[in-house]
């Protein structure tokens, strides 16, 4: 099992600092870049969808989704 590792991110013009296991980082790079976007552009849209869902959460949600979406199912969605 790995550790979180915390990267810092740029929403809105601020600094901010998220903590996800580093093959989660490596599928949300990999997501932003098929969506044609830098990994702080992809979380900003990430953080303006979120709700009351924290921003980590919300990131490792998109990244399942994404994919569920590419394996062509969406079990437990």
């Amino acid at each position: 099992m790995t550790r979180p590792e915390k990267h810092s991110l740029t929403l809105k013009g601020h600094r901010t600092s998220v903590s996800l296991e580093p093959e989660f980082w490596a599928a949300f790079r990999a997501l932003a870049k098929t969506q044609g976007q830098g990994i702080n552009e992809c979380a900003a849209a990430i953080d303006a969808a979120r709700g009351d869902l924290g921003l980590a959460s919300a990131i490792r949600l998109a990244v399942l989704r994404d994919l569920q979406a590419r394996a062509g199912g969406s079990e437990g969605a």
